[in-house]
């Protein structure tokens, strides 16, 4: 897959050839980064969300189209955000992109997402899912309390250097990996029987497809694919961002997409549905019909440890695009401020803070529909903004141009605007408070203009 990808890149770059340089250790490496990509994206969605989709799907070929979609939806959006990245370098990811295309406002609002739930809503949601696989082996250890240690502990370990950072998430990525694949083999080698199900689609499922409860599911799947723009949040701090954040986000996020469905089959062959239907622990209910007692208890303590990797992602990169925020906006110039180890040091504090305000005042379903929707409108309309950039700056130099433009970014917006437009529909009170986050950014954003607390560089493409 790797050599394809490396062809493909040969292939779109050829008119705007970016030299390589010699890398440096003030940089984070491009095998870094697609840990980063991958631990970001596999994480409490694929070990969670088949749970919920069960409550109104019943059918193992409508669960995984599913993801079969979000893992499309999801390589349209690599694709873009490739593009994205390579014309507009710099660390930021959605702020910048929003900031540089539209208006600073726009940007600013971002930002808002970014600082309030972007990022600390999904490292809640994975330190409050890892507790619960250990609590499922330990019942009396607080399952609240371990998630915020969890918290506590990585975020010191991101206000050091560099290099530990990027070590610790290569050690814990490549270990989620190895352990997740070991998982399924085993899985499928020691199980006694194999579940009636049936993969083939019947007559029910095309109303299953064209119902609520399949656009809800999708809100579901996307989540668990949220990630693969991980890398555009340190673009500043890649070696040769122009050559390899291509290459970054299309590789982590096919590697992700083909462990995603490798996972829901063996899911879904495993264990009966109806018993893993509303359950949170979905690794823990299929180990106990694999391994038995004794096997899901080892199962879940496996888990707990992989989203290790997840939170560690997720506190790695939220702090970047808050820094970049702090750098433009007078107002929050203290989050752009770097510690003696030259990295974001309070924006790191910052979203650990809050991530822990999450694990300890909300509900893990809210956490996933409320962010995954308004994660879901931040990069639509990041997505658009490829067009829009397109149109107005067709002269700007792109070292890596989106193949087949316009589709996959008329696929994204597509899936996604349908998703949304559905899921306001059936959660009319998550869809309010995603609504009513925006606008608060905006004014936020007003206030701070009156005040004259807004600079220039966020409206510049360095």
């Amino acid at each position: 897959m790797v050599e394809s990808v490396d062809a493909l890149m040969g292939q779109l770059m050829k008119q705007n050839r970016v030299p390589r340089m010699p890398q440096s250790p003030s940089f984070f490496s491009s095998r870094t980064a697609i840990m980063l990509v991958i631990a970001n994206m596999v994480g409490t969605g694929v070990f969670t969300s088949l749970g919920f989709q069960l409550l109104d799907i019943q059918s193992p070929f409508v669960i995984l189209l599913l993801w079969s979609v979000g893992a499309l939806v999801a390589l349209c959006g690599a694709l873009c955000y490739a593009e994205l990245a390579t014309a507009l370098p710099r660390s930021g990811g959605e702020y910048h992109f929003l900031g540089r295309i539209y208006h600073p406002g726009a940007g600013f609002t971002s930002g808002w997402i970014s600082v309030t739930v972007g990022f600390s809503a999904p490292t809640a949601a994975a330190a409050i899912t890892g507790a619960t696989y250990i609590q499922a082996v330990f019942p009396d250890l607080p399952a609240t309390l371990l998630g915020c240690v969890v918290v506590v502990l990585i975020g010191g370990i991101h206000l050091r250097s560099r290099g530990g950072s990027g070590l610790f998430q290569q050690i814990f990525t490549s270990a989620k990996i190895a352990l997740i694949l070991c998982f399924m083999a085993l899985a499928w080698g020691f199980t006694d029987s194999v579940q009636p199900v049936t993969w083939s689609p019947t007559a029910s499922d095309l109303t299953l497809m064209s119902s609520t409860g399949f656009a809800v599911g999708l809100i579901f799947v996307n989540y668990a694919y949220t990630g693969w723009n991980a890398a555009t949040y340190l673009s500043g701090e890649l070696d040769n961002p122009s050559r390899s954040i291509p290459r970054i986000l299309i590789v982590g996020t096919g590697v992700v997409a083909l462990l995603y469905l490798a996972l829901h089959i063996t899911f879904l062959g495993l264990a009966p549905m109806e018993e893993m239907a509303g359950k949170i622990e979905i690794g823990y209910v299929v180990a106990n019909y694999a391994f038995g007692p004794l096997g899901a208890q080892a199962t879940s303590l496996m888990l707990g440890f992989l989203l290790i990797s997840t939170v560690s992602a997720m506190l790695l990169a939220g702090p970047r695009a808050l820094q970049v925020m702090g750098e433009d906006f007078k107002a929050f110039s203290w989050l752009g401020q770097t510690n003696a180890h030259d990295v974001p040091g309070n924006a790191i504090l910052l979203q650990t803070g809050l991530t822990l305000v999450m694990i300890l005042t909300a509900t893990f379903e809210s956490i996933i529909v409320f962010s995954g929707a308004i994660l879901a409108f931040n990069s639509l309309l990041t997505v658009i903004g490829l067009g829009v950039l397109r149109y107005r700056e067709p002269d700007l130099v792109r070292p890596f141009r989106l193949p087949w433009y316009p589709l996959p970014m008329l696929v994204f917006a597509g899936v996604i605007s349908w998703t949304l437009f559905y899921l306001v529909q059936a959660r009319p009170v998550e869809g309010l408070l995603a609504l009513g986050l925006v606008v608060i950014g905006v004014l936020c954003y007003l206030l701070a203009r009156r005040a004259g607390f807004e600079i220039a560089p966020i409206n510049q493409n360095p």
